[in-house]
């Protein structure tokens, strides 16, 4: 335990140097940050929302949503596909295709929504709907947020239905062995689209 905290406090001053030496802006420290810290970064979804800026050209402040097809637009680039990407990908892509109009642009990205980072409970809950994740949650949390089962949910028959390019699966969830502190790797993190479903 003692090294995984040395090592991480050896990354963190590395970062921290570099951007006091001016290696590396406010987007990349927090993102180095959180890798450091073993968290991964967001992945941007169809109906999320980014607030983007370049500094010294206020005519080019704008608020986008991430259209279904993944894309955001944006004046001088045209479309750029964000879905799927990072935060830091996006500002990076942006100022790269800027530059040909701007010198040296400095680009902001902040995501104002996470709309599109959706998991749905639906079946024998109390309050079945969808559940904005921020920035992720398991199946324990999501049933406790849809209020828990009714009298009549079959609790240990629950199934998360997942798609990917591949197709759809089914995972199994069993409430009573992981109430119990059995099985726990049942209690997956949600993907965005996923569907709870509780018979």
């Amino acid at each position: 335990m003692k090294n995984i905290v040395l090592l991480l406090a050896r990354a963190l001053l590395g970062v921290a140097l570099m951007a006091t030496a001016g290696f590396v802006n406010a987007a990349e420290l927090g993102a180095a940050t959180a890798a450091a810290n073993g968290i991964p970064e967001y992945r941007l979804h169809a109906g999320d929302r980014l607030d983007i800026g370049v500094w010294k050209e206020k005519e080019l402040t704008r608020v986008v949503i991430v259209s279904p097809d993944g894309r955001i637009s944006y004046p001088l680039v045209g479309d750029l596909v964000a879905g799927g990407r990072t935060v830091n990908d996006v500002r990076t892509e942006l100022e790269t295709r800027l530059k040909k109009y701007i010198p040296e642009p400095v680009v902001t990205v902040v995501i104002t929504g996470v709309d599109g980072n959706a998991a749905y409970v639906i079946g024998q809950v109390t309050r079945p709907g969808a559940l904005i994740m921020n920035p992720a949650i398991n199946v324990m949390q999501a049933l406790s947020i849809a209020g828990g089962g009714t009298p009549f949910a079959k609790l240990d028959g629950i199934i998360i239905i997942r798609r990917s390019a591949a197709g759809q699966k089914v995972l199994n969830f069993r409430y009573g062995q992981v109430s119990e502190g059995k099985n726990l790797e049942q209690n997956i993190q949600l993907e965005a689209g996923d569907v709870v479903v509780v018979p």
